[in-house]
């Protein structure tokens, strides 16, 4: 049998029997602790007694001097020859003038990468880091010594001495080794190396969790799939819903070398970089070589920018095989700032876990090539490596631009300040998800607290001053300032050579092979593709698309419909306000997308294109056009601004492509631009001769059959709850402010039929609302309760009403991704905020609702309403439906959760004019609110309750409710405050007039601006004559310069309303005939020439030539 005894019990002469290379790090008593900064200290350790050398070990160095000493920095003397004292070195903090002195290093082994005359310190994976493959087991005679060296660090770790223990497990492992030419640690022992490699690793500033960390034992896996199972459960028990805990699962030691277990990922979660046809790079940089390999062995490339890798896992030396993560346990923190809103716009996000898999765990000669482990992250680890490095995702010059820096004069510092708000929004947004992390100056502080320690117990503290000093702000840390000593102790985390390029494969056939193509071949074919493209593009005839929005579908419609006239065009896609009408004669074909506002308005970023539409009188080049509108039939100027846009194209003398399609969004809005688009683009073909315009490959979304599958999505469990403000303005591209209710209160009498609310909502102190009085505020409302609890008393598969989930679809080769309509959220949070359940189902949707159903006669009905136009209005039109009464009309309907996320339409938001000043209540805004209730089928079927109006006056004070500002540029109160206004309204049409007389009470009584009359007519019916219009400001005419003119307008409104028959009810057909009537007692006004009318809706036609007087719409 093996001796040991030889390793454990060794003299002076044996001692120099092995090379430093096979160093077994044999303490043949304690290190002392050595810890001072005086000379005195110094000068005794140099100095030692006569006792203390005869028991000191030999030291060799790794190569012999050849015939010459070297003596390195700090005074050691390297030699062959016995050394009588203890060599130590000293290392000095700068900052505080303390120092230690380092003896443990008299155990490291011997790998330094220094040379000579050549320090490389800063090369990133030095030979004497990195393991590389093996073509047999290790020699018993360098596995022995190891394996006794290590027993004996196990064993001098307990506070109490073991001696009986620690020899029965010599014999043991000695035993062991002779039988089988190799052993195998316990539980305990890999539990005290792993956290052992941990403390000795020079590179890592976090350290002083290394007593932590959790060893999870892997080591009886014996497939890929069992590695992939035990790395999921690592995940999930590390990343802890983002309260990270350090992890380690040892996987089956390297035997022969032949039958390793591997990760060829170097982690475990990492993006996907694609290298796409440009030369440019989609996603992560750093692992376009590994994603390509990905790809090669199977995997469906998803070409986003933050796509997770599948794992690449090895089993007992066997070829490689690849699994997707599940997404529910990858953890994602997506990117925002404290201070810049604009930060959410970059769209970047980082994931949770820093997981290392590629590295080997050597521990007594043994050698665990697969041990993936993880710590968490310190925050420049992403906001300086990661998210600013030039090979990384460089962001750094677009959030310097956003921030406004010279980015084009280094001087300027613009790198420093960008780089320094950008790890702000990583630490800012990994701590609101409430997940683990560390800056750099408390891991600094921590990591010398720890250095400090080391010292005090071991004598020494491997560390790496390049790695351990953190990427950003330098000297300003404290570990800029420490010296310190790198040399490699054991146990240790080494480096391995990548997997893919020394594995040997059994499969010849799965073997990623590269294509050889020699340059000069590549770069003329790269040429000749290039001049073909290029003649092929300048010969297409043009096409520009232009687009107006408020919620963002037009621009989305005009995307698709860029892309299929890309097809046989030159296309290029501009929003209305980006467009130069200068360039308008210059065009061949101009398509244009756009939605409506209001009464018949132009959305906000259509204005400018629309005044500029309207001062041409005439074009001299003849061109194409066709048009395509958006809204909602409940409105009377239904696609008006539409149908504006192109009537004056013609007028201009530019030729219809095809008739201006109409999408309403209450019935089949995308079906009718599909049509309307593949219309437009097949005459665009005959009426400019394209060739083989017949045989044309339509994208996807036109010629792919709109029908429901089920098997294509999936609901899962997802850990994060659902922030409604974000998700609102990531639907809806909008700046969404979440306001309080703070005040609600009904205008009219208790006599009163009806309900009038003033609403007020209030913002947070460290928030700021910026509006102008006939401003719009846009309400993102909830919808009924009971009609959410009755959906999803009749959804077959409803998940528990707080279980956060989240939808997944099944993209091509069977890969699930996230849906990307509906955040992760509750069902019943989906149907209440995000979902339109109020709105009549249209004629696509009651088709897919037809494949549910299982009764013939819910079937039959079904099929009539969605091919029948005619049958489908009268249904609508007569019941009004919503999506409950919809289930309860066709009761076998068997609907599940996925179907009502994808199929339902958003909850769009309500507008209301504002009815406050921001100048007298700052951070409020008020509303007036008429509370609607109506019955449908004639008056005699079930109650049905405005959406937001209801939820507005049933909400809780103190509620939250979702918003946002939208200005309205051509409803605001004169320029001039001496310029008179006349302002007309009916109902809750005076709603914008109470913010424009309360800015004028502010101007008057802050500023000392004393405006002109202004004079309010306002209809309404008897029964609330008592509730709303008692609601008038009562300093409002006692200080208006226009006292009598004033007085006569109210006269005028009271004879309105008294003369409003008692029971029918008041439109704004009353109010107009009733203040055109009065128009004799209103010209009179001062200043009548220069007076400035506002009305709301149809009150506003007072006819102008007879008032002298210009005025304008409102909404």
């Amino acid at each position: 049998m093996l001796c040991p005894w030889q390793f454990v019990f060794k003299s002076h002469a044996t001692k120099n029997q092995y090379p430093r290379e096979k160093d077994i790090n044999n303490n043949a008593e304690k290190n002392r602790k050595i810890h001072g900064s005086s000379e005195k200290a110094d000068a005794k350790l140099h100095a030692p007694s006569k006792k203390q050398m005869e028991g000191l070990p030999i030291v060799t160095s790794a190569k012999p001097s050849e015939g010459r000493e070297n003596l390195p920095p700090n005074d050691i003397k390297v030699s062959n020859q016995v050394s009588g004292c203890p060599r130590h070195v000293k290392v000095r903090n700068l900052e505080n003038g303390s120092s230690f002195l380092d003896t443990l290093h008299l155990t490291a082994k011997e790998v330094i990468s220094c040379r000579t005359k050549a320090c490389q310190g800063s090369v990133m994976t030095p030979k004497g880091l990195v393991r590389g493959t093996r073509d047999g087991p290790v020699p018993l005679e360098d596995l022995l010594p190891q394996a006794v060296d290590f027993l004996k660090q196990y064993y001098s770790s307990f506070k109490e001495p073991k001696i009986k223990e620690h020899l029965g497990r010599l014999e043991t492992v000695t035993k062991e080794i002779e039988t089988t030419g190799t052993y195998h640690l316990t539980k305990d022992e890999l539990i005290f190396a792993a956290k052992q490699a941990w403390r000795n690793a020079p590179r890592c500033i976090g350290r002083i969790q290394w007593s932590n960390l959790q060893v999870l034992d892997a080591r009886d896996c014996k497939t890929a799939k069992e590695m992939f199972e035990h790395i999921c459960r690592h995940i999930q028990y590390a990343t802890n819903n983002g309260n990270i805990r350090s992890a380690i699962t040892v996987f089956p030691q390297r035997t022969d070398g032949q039958h390793d277990f591997r990760v060829w990922n170097s982690q475990l979660i990492r993006y996907a970089g694609y290298q796409m046809p440009d030369g440019s790079v989609l996603g992560d940089p750093a692992t376009v070589e590994f994603t390509q390999l990905c790809t090669k062995l199977g995997w469906k490339p998803k070409y986003g920018r933050f796509d997770v890798l599948p794992l690449v896992l090895q089993a007992n030396g066997q070829d490689p095989e690849i699994f997707e993560l599940p997404p529910e346990i990858v953890l994602q923190v997506p990117m925002e700032h404290p201070k810049y809103e604009w930060f959410r716009e970059l769209d970047l996000k980082w994931y949770a876990l820093p997981a290392v898999a590629s590295m080997l765990l050597e521990v007594g000669g043994l050698e665990f090539t697969a041990c993936p482990f993880n710590g968490w992250y310190m925050g420049t680890e992403i906001g300086v490596r990661d998210f600013c490095d030039a090979q990384r995702y460089n962001i750094l010059k677009e959030v310097g631009r956003r921030m406004g820096l010279e980015t084009n004069k280094l001087s300027s510092l613009w790198k420093d300040r960008a780089v320094v708000e950008i790890n702000v929004a990583v630490l800012h947004s990994f701590q609101k998800q409430n997940v683990t992390i560390m800056d750099h100056h408390s891991a600094s502080e921590s990591f010398l607290k720890y250095m400090q320690s080391e010292y005090r117990v071991r004598g020494g503290c491997p560390a790496d001053w390049v790695w351990i000093v953190p990427p950003m702000s330098g000297s300003i840390t404290p570990v800029f300032h420490q010296e310190m000593l790198n040399y490699v102790l054991t146990p240790f985390y080494y480096y391995q050579v990548d997997a893919w390029k020394t594995h040997v494969w059994h499969d010849e056939a799965r073997r990623p092979r590269k294509k050889e193509i020699r340059f000069s071949i590549l770069a003329k074919a790269v040429l000749f593709a290039s001049s073909l493209m290029q003649g092929a593009v300048a010969t297409r005839a043009k096409v520009t698309v232009i687009y107006a929005t408020e919620t963002g579908k037009s621009e989305t419609l005009a995307n698709n419909l860029c892309s299929l006239f890309s097809c046989a065009f030159s296309t290029k896609i501009l929003c209305m306000d980006e467009y130069n009408i200068c360039d308008l004669e210059k065009e061949t074909l101009l398509l244009v997308v756009t939605s409506t506002f209001g009464n018949g308005d132009s959305p906000g970023n259509g204005k400018t294109l629309k005044d500029s539409l309207l001062r041409l009188k005439l074009l001299r080049n003849k061109i194409r056009y066709a048009v395509f509108g958006l809204g909602s039939s409940m409105y009377p100027e239904f696609c008006a601004f539409a149908h504006a846009i192109d009537q004056k194209l013609a007028q201009l003398g530019a030729s219809q492509l095809t008739p201006v399609g109409e999408g309403d969004e209450l019935n089949g809005q995308e079906e009718a631009f599909r049509s309307w688009a593949i219309s437009a683009f097949k005459t665009a073909c005959d009426i400019f001769n394209i060739r083989g315009r017949h045989s044309i490959q339509l994208p996807e979304i036109y010629s792919s059959e709109e029908s429901w599958d089920p098997t294509n999505y999936r609901l899962v469990h997802d850990s994060q709850p659902m922030d409604l403000a974000k998700a609102l303005a990531s639907i809806h591209a909008k700046d969404v402010i979440p306001m309080k209710l703070k005040f609600r209160q009904n205008l009219q009498s208790l006599k009163s039929s009806r309900v009038t609310i003033l609403v007020k909502l209030h913002c947070e102190t460290n928030q700021e609302v910026h509006y102008l009085p006939g401003e719009h505020i846009g309400i993102f409302p909830g919808n009924q309760a009971e009609l959410v609890h009755g959906i999803i008393a009749r959804v077959k598969d409803a998940p528990p009403a707080d279980q956060t989930i989240r939808l997944e679809t099944c993209i091509d080769g069977g890969y699930w991704t996230s849906h990307k309509k509906v955040p992760a959220c509750t069902l019943p949070e989906a149907l209440t905020y995000l979902l339109d359940i109020t709105t009549p189902p249209s004629q696509q949707l009651l088709k897919k609702l037809s494949q549910l159903v299982t009764a013939e006669g819910d079937k039959q009905r079904l099929e009539v309403l969605c091919q029948s136009t005619e049958e489908y209005n009268k249904w609508k039109f007569y019941n009004s439906p919503n999506i409950l009464e919809v289930l309860e009309e066709f009761p076998s309907a068997e609907i599940s959760t996925a179907f009502l996320l994808t199929q339902l339409p958003f909850l769009k938001p309500r507008y209301y004019s504002v009815s406050s000043s921001c100048d007298m209540t700052a951070r409020e805004i008020h509303l007036t609110v008429a509370v609607v209730n109506y019955r449908t089928r004639d008056g005699k079927g079930p109650l049905h309750h405005g959406v937001c109006s209801t939820w507005l006056n049933t909400i809780e004070l103190n509620e939250t409710v979702p918003c946002f500002i939208r200005s309205a540029n051509d409803f605001h109160l004169p320029e001039e405050p001496a310029r008179p206004c006349i302002l007309i309204g009916s109902g809750t049409g005076i709603a914008p007039f109470r913010s424009f007389w309360l800015q004028r009470l502010y101007d008057l009584e802050h500023r000392g601006t004393r405006g002109a009359g202004a004079g309010l007519a306002q209809g309404h019916p008897r029964c609330c004559r008592q509730g709303l219009c008692g609601q008038r400001h009562p300093q409002m005419s006692a200080r208006s310069p226009c006292r009598d003119w004033h007085s006569r307008a109210n006269r005028a409104l009271h004879w309105h309303s008294q003369s409003t028959p008692r029971g029918r009810p008041v439109g704004t057909a009353w109010c107009q005939p009733r203040v055109s009537a009065s128009a004799q007692v209103l010209s009179p006004c001062p200043n009548a020439s220069r007076a400035q009318g506002r009305g709301h809706d149809a009150a506003v036609r007072l006819p102008a030539a007879r008032r002298g007087s210009h005025l304008q719409r409102g909404n």
